[in-house]
């Protein structure tokens, strides 16, 4: 808006982009905050499952380890396992953000997909505790990919918020005083050239009394 002329219209223009602008502010400021807010809760949810997990492999290698010494038969068991197909993804807002929302038909009890005439209780431990390494893997991709999308929220909602504070609304605020400023200086030139007007009218109608 540099340049624009000093009039009373553009001056309302001014203010009212200025109060935009500050409201923008506002609400991006009070956006931030509670995305912050949400994230920071998502954080300790993210240490918390990194330790389990962190417990929940390395118990699973170990029992995988036993069952390999004592049955020799993983590879076997292993290709008779089902892919998990019933892993499904949403989605949630929070203040304008799509997170994710993974959703699993967790079973009342674990379903072994092989037979137990060439297994023993180890493979059944291994895979038992696979499948709750499975679980603790969704929860903790769903926390994780959700922590990221909320850190680039609060980044781009951040350097929006300071480009309002630090740019948008110090210009706008610099426009509308030189523009009062200029309509103020017409306001006084406008005045004294109407006084002088009135002036020299009074002096005129003297003179001509005067002359009569």
């Amino acid at each position: 808006m540099a340049g624009v002329p000093a009039t009373k219209g553009n001056l309302i223009k001014a203010k009212k982009s200025l109060a935009l602008a500050e409201n923008g502010y506002e609400l991006m400021d009070r956006k931030r905050n509670i995305l912050v807010k949400e994230m920071m809760s998502e954080v300790e949810k993210v240490k918390a499952l990194r330790e389990q997990i962190s417990d929940a492999y390395a118990t699973g290698y170990f029992l995988l380890q036993q069952a390999n010494v004592y049955s020799g038969v993983i590879d076997r068991v292993a290709r008779r396992t089902k892919v998990e197909d019933s892993i499904h993804v949403t989605y949630r807002s929070v203040m304008g953000v799509e997170v994710p929302k993974v959703s699993y038909h967790k079973p009342d009890s674990y379903d072994i997909p092989y037979g137990m005439e060439d297994t023993n209780a180890t493979i059944d431990e291994a895979y038992i505790q696979f499948q709750k390494v499975k679980e603790i893997t969704m929860v903790l991709a769903e926390v994780d990919n959700t922590v990221y999308r909320l850190a680039h929220a609060i980044s781009t909602t951040q350097k929006r918020a300071n480009a309002l504070r630090n740019i948008v609304i110090p210009r706008y605020k610099e426009e509308i005083r030189v523009m009062s400023a200029d309509l103020e200086e017409k306001e006084r030139e406008e005045f004294s050239r109407m006084k002088v007007i009135k002036a020299n009218k009074e002096k005129k109608e003297s003179t001509a009394d005067e002359s009569n």
